[in-house]
């Protein structure tokens, strides 16, 4: 092989397409959360939220992580958005609310600053040599399982406390009388 062929991948190469792919799920998840922010109906949120969710477990899925991915899409995108999708629906509508005069420099000054953190993040991204990584794991359910439970073990039990804790909230926020 020569030089050029490894400095400049080409694209109907798999180095190539890989970086096609990894753009496109990029693209759909920030679209997915563009949509999610902006959008003024909740249904729609909710559907860019869905986009952003899948979006992600494809961005995990490439990074070599297949449990983690297929685990995106059954908890983020099965249960979260079908639960905040059902609470959406069940509940009251609400009056409309007259939204106020927003001021002059709101708008520009968000773009702004998100236009600077941008741009800050692109030159980063360009100006830094990003060495190829080694494969560490295969990333199979026996290969987490075994560092979630010896390596991680205090993270794992921190994560139930706080589902712990989430679930008494939800009971006490039910059992509130109104």
């Amino acid at each position: 092989m020569n030089q050029s062929m490894l400095t400049h991948p080409n694209l109907f190469t798999v180095e190539g397409m890989a970086g096609v792919v990894f753009l496109i799920l990029i693209f759909v998840t920030l679209t997915g959360g563009f949509i999610a922010c902006t959008s003024r109906r909740v249904v729609r949120a909710i559907a860019g939220l869905i986009v952003c969710f899948v979006g992600v477990a494809g961005l995990y899925f490439f990074l070599n992580s297949p449990f983690v991915s297929m685990m995106q899409l059954l908890i983020y995108v099965g249960a979260i958005a079908v639960a905040i999708s059902f609470a959406v629906m069940l509940a009251a509508p609400e009056e409309k609310k007259k939204l106020g005069p927003t001021g002059p420099l709101e708008g520009p000054l968000a773009f702004g600053s998100a236009a600077l953190l941008a741009g800050g993040f692109s030159v980063l991204v360009l100006k830094t040599k990003w060495p190829a990584m080694a494969k560490t794991n295969d990333g199979s359910i026996k290969e987490i399982g075994i560092r979630l439970l010896t390596e991680h073990s205090m993270v794992f039990e921190l994560i139930s406390i706080v589902l712990l804790i989430a679930i008494l909230g939800a009971l006490v926020l039910a059992r509130r009388e109104d």
